[in-house]
């Protein structure tokens, strides 16, 4: 028996979607595009819940004639109140990895679901503690491609989970998507996980 969608993903993330996969939901994936600059004076928990948002309700424009809720997420690595997102290059990126090492920084990740007028939000924080990272270390990193597409320029559950030392609240959430709060939201919207085909 084939189970159609429950709802729809709005974004390209390949471990988001894993993540989705790995509780057992169905869904449809339809990335959307978005203007991810920070605003003035903005806060990194409203950004990153503007972000989610703003994901939804552009997979809910471009989806509304199927019906389903879509859900909208995003991710960000913060150190004081320095939002840290996707590196734009090298320099970026061990820049990014220098000011981590040695540090706790945390990980916001807002999950965000929209069916016509009704919209939740949903946010995760956890911290995240680096040993100290040398320079060769970092430029040998970035050498493996990895960096380049994450926020805070390291991916815990890849090549990067050898510079974390402690983690304190959601793992999923560092990964991308913050599996229970997620649930509580799918259930907020009568969604099933542990689905079986």
């Amino acid at each position: 028996m084939h189970l159609d969608p429950a709802f729809i993903l709005a974004s390209a993330s390949p471990r988001r979607r894993e993540l989705l996969q790995q509780i057992g939901c169905h869904f449809l994936v339809s990335p959307a595009e978005i203007d991810e600059t920070v605003l003035v004076g903005e806060s990194p928990e409203d950004y990153v819940n503007r972000m989610a948002l703003q994901k939804a309700l552009a997979g809910w424009h471009a989806n509304q004639h199927k019906q389903l809720p879509v859900l909208g997420a995003d991710t960000t690595v913060v150190l004081g109140n320095d939002i840290f997102g996707k590196p734009s290059d090298q320099a970026d990126a061990i820049s990014m990895l220098s000011q981590l090492s040695g540090k706790t920084h945390r990980v916001l990740s807002s999950v965000a679901m929209i069916q016509g007028d009704k919209q939740q939000v949903v946010l995760s924080e956890t911290r995240v503690t680096f040993r100290l990272l040398g320079s060769d270390e970092c430029h040998r990193y970035w050498q493996t491609g990895e960096p380049s597409d994450k926020a805070g320029a390291y991916a815990i559950q890849g090549l990067g989970a050898v510079f974390v030392t402690a983690i304190n609240g959601s793992y999923s959430g560092v990964v991308g998507l913050p599996l229970a709060e997620t649930c509580m939201l799918l259930e907020a919207f009568n969604i099933s996980w542990w689905m079986q085909e």
